[in-house]
């Protein structure tokens, strides 16, 4: 009984002092002399000894966010408006937010374009229903001039009252200019014969979703517009109008309407009285996309009235430069025929026929 006590504390002494040392342990069990001691010296230290545990399960990594796309398609820009799985309204107007482009952004509104125009009559010495705007001398202006257009606009807001998943309402600011420039007579200096300015600020709230080979009401929309050549009298011409506008679409066709009705001025301000029977009180707008490379417009203008005027204008639109993917864009051949009333303020009281062809840039 002793030897077994001598023995164990033998064994325990040396464990215990190595205990404050975890790796000298088993050192200190090859330090004893006495085979039976070495032996149940080990036997204790493999006893000791415990299982490591096992490290902790490293959580599964989430699998990244896939960005944020609506109906399957890209929010960038460079997609939305510009995605041909969407109609030409919806991505126009983008009514939907997988055909959305963001605010504050540059679009085309109306055609970019430089055309060489030749017309029936020209406008040598304009005149009005107000004495004070008509002109006091004769200019020697020619038929064959050339027409610039700029025209642009940007969303500002969007969401305002409509933000479901298949639709969204937007806020619009546009502007728009036209220039008639007389290059063709030196003598006179080649002068600007006329430059008409048109900011407007519209809302547009979409309507019926587009659905293949059916009619649908689109959107509806209401504006504010004022357009004026800016400048001063005799020549001065201007006027403010509200307007009510609604788009209809089925396949390749599309039809867009505005009515409007104009802001009273004082009689001694009027620089153009009578305008909207000459002009119009509204415009309907058909376009046929007949393929990607033509695409064919036509806009009625009419004063809504039994002796009312107007006009009506004929585009075709040739796609020069076809990049193979999405909507055509670049480079566009542009002819147009526009007879009638207005194709100029100083032109708002006199009818005339104009020809023109030239080049227009979509999509810059």
């Amino acid at each position: 009984m002793r030897l077994s006590i001598a023995c164990l504390a033998a064994v325990l002494l040396p464990l215990a002092a190595a205990a404050q040392q975890p790796d000298s342990a088993w050192q200190a069990c090859t330090a004893l002399v006495d085979g039976v001691q070495r032996l149940a010296c080990f036997d204790a230290w493999a006893k000791s000894q415990r299982a490591p545990a096992p490290p902790p399960e490293v959580a599964a990594a989430a699998p990244l966010a896939e960005p944020p796309t609506r109906r399957g398609l890209s929010l960038t820009a460079s997609d939305g408006c510009r995605d041909t799985r969407y109609s030409e309204l919806s991505r126009f107007w983008e009514l939907e937010p997988g055909a959305d482009c963001g605010t504050f952004g540059l679009r085309v509104y109306r055609p970019v374009s430089l055309d060489l125009v030749n017309a029936g009559t020209i406008n040598r010495e304009p005149t009005s229903d107000n004495p004070r705007n008509n002109a006091t001398t004769t200019l020697d202006y020619r038929t064959t001039e050339t027409r610039l257009q700029l025209s642009v606009r940007t969303k500002i807001a969007q969401g305002l009252l409509v933000g479901r998943p298949d639709a969204i309402d937007s806020l619009w600011f546009a502007y728009t200019q036209q220039s008639y420039w007389q290059i063709f007579t030196p003598r006179l200096s080649r002068p600007f014969r006329s430059t008409d300015h048109e900011p407007e600020v519209f809302y547009v709230m979409p309507l019926q979703p587009a659905q293949a080979d059916q009619w649908r009401l689109r959107f509806g929309g209401l504006g504010i517009v004022h357009q004026s050549n800016g400048q001063s009298l005799p020549l001065s011409r201007s006027w403010n109008r509200v307007y009510l506008m609604a788009g209809a679409e089925h396949d390749r066709l599309q039809l867009q309407a505005r009515v409007w009705r104009r802001l009273h001025e004082s009689a001694g301000n009027d620089d153009n009285p009578g305008i909207s029977n000459f002009i119009g009180r509204g415009e309907v707008t058909a376009t046929w996309h007949h393929s990607r490379s033509n695409l064919f417009a036509a806009t009625a203008r009419h004063a809504l009235r039994a002796r009312g005027r107007g006009s009506l204008r004929l585009e075709w639109f040739r796609t020069l430069a076809d990049p193979g993917e999405g909507p055509p864009s670049g480079l566009q051949l542009h002819t147009q025929l526009f007879t009638g009333y207005g194709d100029t303020l100083l032109d708002y009281n006199r009818s005339r026929t104009v020809f023109s062809i030239g080049l227009s840039l979509v999509e810059w």
